[in-house]
């Protein structure tokens, strides 16, 4: 059975692109086309998509409000398709918090190649997110979106146990709204630094960073290349580059962050932000894989253990997308699989 997807866009070239990129794909039928929020409402609840693609800026009712409705009355996989803007990417920020499953960037194309590119990405996170219908179904209008518990108090442990002193996170599809509940929940006066990697586009990790940093204890910045690693923050890796971590003088560590490997898939990598983690902390580092499409982090889960670090993963039944825990976890990397909302409070008990 195909996939159906009701695609939402006030501008008649990008509905017909967008169907175009889809029904190329012989698992995907594309239902019907809104011109607006409300259009698009009337819609999704007729047609009962399995996925709906979801403008921002839209006439009578925008992509933030008919978002809001449909979750609220039929809740289903959403994923919006925002502008790269810092505009875009606060909107596309609150979007996520409404329900949202994720997000594509819009005005990439400027060749075909880049048209390939968004096609395969948008084609792969609705057959992705499309498989996790259920879970959104199970929403009802009367639920809050789930809290994670709170983190236990810190306590200071003696120096005879190895301090976990770096924590590296990397999620991908799904990954902002678990990276926000995972932050949001832990507790200010850490001494244990944070990377934190995701697949996202160079416009929206200093966005990102910005929003978390006026919600969260702890302080969260977009690392920046030579920056000393202090103590207590959480940095976000830049999009776009590869952020490694690396000695600087005889006992400092900072941030490298350029554009090699240029050959990597991803970027930020993964992998190569925890890699470089493991090497810099050797059994003082603590892995966390989150929900996300593929593999990106495997290999990088499996150097922090070999280097004598700790591993945690993200259980499927909270994942929006169960692929790169999964394989992590089928890998026999993870030390422990939680669900989001103890994540939190297992990286406390584990550093």
């Amino acid at each position: 059975m195909k996939i159906r997807v009701l695609v939402i866009d006030d501008s008649a070239f990008m509905r017909r692109v967008i169907r175009q990129m889809l029904e190329a794909d012989l698992e995907i039928e594309v239902v019907g086309a809104a011109r607006d929020g409300a259009e698009g409402v009337e819609m999704a609840l007729q047609l009962k998509p399995d996925v709906v693609t979801m403008d921002i800026e839209m006439p009578r009712m925008n992509g933030l409000e008919a978002t809001e409705m449909l979750m609220e009355r039929m809740p289903l996989p959403i994923i919006m398709v925002s502008s790269l803007t810092s505009e875009g990417a606060k909107a596309t920020f609150e979007a996520l918090d409404k329900g949202a499953a994720d997000y594509i960037s819009k005005n990439l194309v400027t060749s075909a190649f880049d048209l390939m590119k968004i096609q395969d990405e948008l084609v792969a996170k609705i057959k992705a997110v499309a498989k996790r219908k259920p879970q959104f179904a199970t929403l009802r209008s009367e639920q809050k979106p789930v809290v994670a518990a709170p983190a236990p108090p810190l306590q200071r442990k003696g120096y005879a146990t190895l301090k976990m002193a770096f924590v590296a996170i990397g999620a991908s599809t799904g990954g902002p709204r678990a990276v926000q509940s995972i932050l949001t929940n832990l507790p200010g006066g850490m001494d244990t630094s944070f990377l934190v990697s995701i697949h996202m586009p160079k416009a929206f990790t200093g966005p990102f960073a910005e929003r978390l940093n006026g919600i969260c204890k702890i302080p969260v910045k977009e690392a920046q290349n030579g920056e000393p690693i202090g103590a207590g923050k959480v940095f976000l890796s830049p999009g776009g580059m590869q952020t490694k971590v690396r000695k600087k003088g005889v006992t400092g560590l900072a941030f490298e962050i350029d554009e090699e490997p240029k050959s990597a898939l991803y970027k930020p990598c993964i992998d190569i932000c925890m890699t470089s983690v493991a090497d810099s902390y050797p059994g003082r580092a603590l892995g966390v894989i989150l929900t996300g499409m593929g593999h990106d982090g495997m290999e990088g889960m499996r150097h922090i253990k070999e280097k004598g670090g700790k591993t945690l993963a993200q259980n499927e039944q909270t994942c929006t997308v169960y692929g790169m825990p999964k394989s992590v976890i089928e890998a026999g990397l993870a030390d422990k699989v939680a669900p989001l909302e103890l994540i939190a409070a297992e990286i406390v008990n584990m550093i």
